[in-house]
């Protein structure tokens, strides 16, 4: 029988602690050391993940300032062609009054017969701008109102209250709510009335 002796034995034992550490180091740096390529490698990863999103995000952009440019573009050519059409279809409207203004010019008649033909065209004008919805703006013996009224002198009359229209120059126009052109008128100015 082999008798060992204690501090051989103690030395194996250290000997094969430091082994075990040894080996345990290696393994520990191996391990750290691909931690952190691992961890570089993720790094990566993601920085490739946030540049893709940001060249989607980019593009999408690009995308939706395109369409908002299409829209306005869009937008625009269709209010032109609603404004062309709307004009047409005025044009339209009055193309039968200028018909019966050349026909007048060519009928050869009294003075009388003229007169009335062109009175006929003035209510057929007159019926045409009704279904507009364009109504002349009340001047004559009304109270002057310089939101519809436009004044080109006084005249002394006695007969009309004072600051009322006493002649209407040329006739002013509304559709629904909105002036067209205002009336153009002379304001009566009468000295009783302003002497009382």
């Amino acid at each position: 029988m082999t008798v060992l002796d204690p501090l051989e034995t103690l030395e194996g034992e250290q000997e094969s602690a430091a082994n075990a550490r040894n080996e345990e180091a290696k393994a520990t740096g191996a391990g750290e050391s691909g931690n952190a390529a691992d961890s570089e490698a993720a790094g990566l990863s993601e920085l490739e993940k946030v540049k893709a999103e940001r060249d989607q995000l980019v593009d999408r952009v690009a995308r939706l300032q395109a369409e908002f440019e299409n829209a306005r573009k869009r937008g625009e050519r269709e209010r032109n062609e609603f404004r062309e059409f709307a004009a047409g279809s005025v044009v339209e409207q009055f193309l039968p009054v200028l018909d019966n203004f050349q026909l007048a010019l060519k009928a050869g008649g009294t003075e009388k017969q003229l007169r009335s033909g062109v009175e006929l065209i003035v209510k057929q004008m007159e019926e045409i701008l009704r279904q507009m919805q364009v109504v002349a703006v009340p001047a004559l013996g009304e109270e002057f109102d310089p939101r519809v009224h436009e004044a080109l002198g006084a005249v002394d009359r006695d007969d009309i209250p004072d600051q009322h229209v006493a002649e209407e120059v040329r006739r002013g126009y509304k559709m629904r709510d909105r002036l067209l052109r205002p009336a153009l008128v002379r304001i009566a100015h009468n000295s009783k009335q302003v002497n009382e």
